[in-house]
């Protein structure tokens, strides 16, 4: 375990965004039988999921919700230090799909950019290493960006996987807080490798990189096992991490939980003791979107919970397998922002 309290740092704005087609899984969904897939709605909660075409990427996604936030805090390019991507479904092996959004959004030279390989709890790292680097001086404004298209990788004929996932890009403005009495915040980031395997796309990398088994380059899950490890890791990760805030559970507004499975997350809320009120859900109108499901659940899960400071948990975990929480105060008058994102037939690169 991994823990770290960070000051100086403050959260700006989160914009998100999603692919404009709905996905009804009961009326949409043609491949498995009426009763199957109802049980699969029941069990894992998604009633609806936004879906990207086959040219959209998660950088696409990414862009606008960029745009939209960049516009909205009123940055300009040239303020921005540094860019992070976090993506598992990058554009390209080579170059990083970082360079690509540097280029799109007009950023300068001096904006250091690159990827982050993670996925469930990317968000969580992703803000971590962004305040890492606001803190360690030099940079005053850094863009974290985090997308996934697991859509695109899921399998059609997996009920297990291609009824539970969606996309969505995201967008935080992280900016260094040199104010007095700026709220610090509080990271517990953890990882157990041996369970590599329990989530993956085993086709298409340089280990198999033209493997001819088509089934390896969609996402292969061991359901039972992400189950067993999710239950087992969260609630100590909450207990840590509150404990390093020195925080009761009631003294924090929001649990942000990414949005895996209704019957993880409501095991967890019980088991963990928390007040239902403060664990928003949008599992059934978006999928399971992977790590960008944590900033979406904060601009779809609080609206008119803001204007205020409001203090959030957020837990992020699944595949590496790789867990995270981050215990950040979100300021009164933080910049939240939605966009639904229209399909073209080509994206300018």
């Amino acid at each position: 375990m991994s823990q770290s309290t960070i000051s100086g740092v403050s959260i700006r704005g989160i914009a998100t965004s999603v692919p404009e087609r709905r996905f009804d899984n009961v009326a949409d969904a043609t491949g498995f039988a009426p009763d199957a897939v109802r049980k699969v709605v029941a069990m894992a909660g998604v009633a609806e999921r936004r879906i990207v075409d086959g040219m959209t990427c998660s950088s696409d996604l990414c862009f606008q919700a960029a745009e939209t936030l960049l516009d909205a805090v009123r940055w300009q390019r040239e303020s921005i230090d540094g860019l992070v991507f976090v993506t598992q479904t990058p554009d390209y092996f080579m170059p990083s799909s970082s360079c690509v959004l540097h280029k799109r959004l007009g950023l300068q030279e001096h904006c250091a950019s690159f990827d982050l390989g993670l996925g469930c709890s990317g968000y969580i790292y992703g803000l971590w290493l962004a305040s890492m680097m606001l803190k360690a001086g030099g940079l005053r404004r850094v863009l974290l960006l985090h997308g996934e298209t697991p859509t695109r990788y899921a399998f059609e004929q997996d009920h297990a996987t291609s009824l539970l996932f969606g996309d969505a890009g995201s967008a935080t403005a992280v900016e260094r807080d040199e104010t007095d009495g700026s709220t610090p915040a509080f990271f517990t980031l953890c990882t157990d490798g041996s369970g590599y395997e329990d989530l993956i796309v085993e086709g298409g990398g340089f280990r198999d990189r033209f493997c001819a088994t088509p089934r390896a380059h969609f996402v292969k899950m061991n359901g039972a096992n992400v189950f067993n490890f999710t239950i087992k890791v969260i609630p100590p990760l909450i207990r840590d991490t509150l404990r390093l805030a020195n925080r009761q559970v009631d003294e924090i507004d929001y649990y942000i939980f990414h949005q895996s499975n209704r019957f993880i997350l409501q095991h967890l809320i019980e088991t963990c003791g928390l007040p239902r009120d403060r664990v928003p859900v949008v599992l059934d109108r978006f999928g399971n979107s992977g790590g960008p499901s944590v900033p979406l659940t904060i601009t779809q899960g609080l609206t008119g919970s803001l204007g205020r400071p409001v203090s959030l948990m957020l837990l992020g975990y699944g595949t590496g397998l790789s867990w995270g929480a981050a215990l950040v105060q979100l300021p009164s008058d933080v910049v939240i922002r939605h966009v639904e994102y229209r399909s073209h037939a080509a994206h300018a690169v």
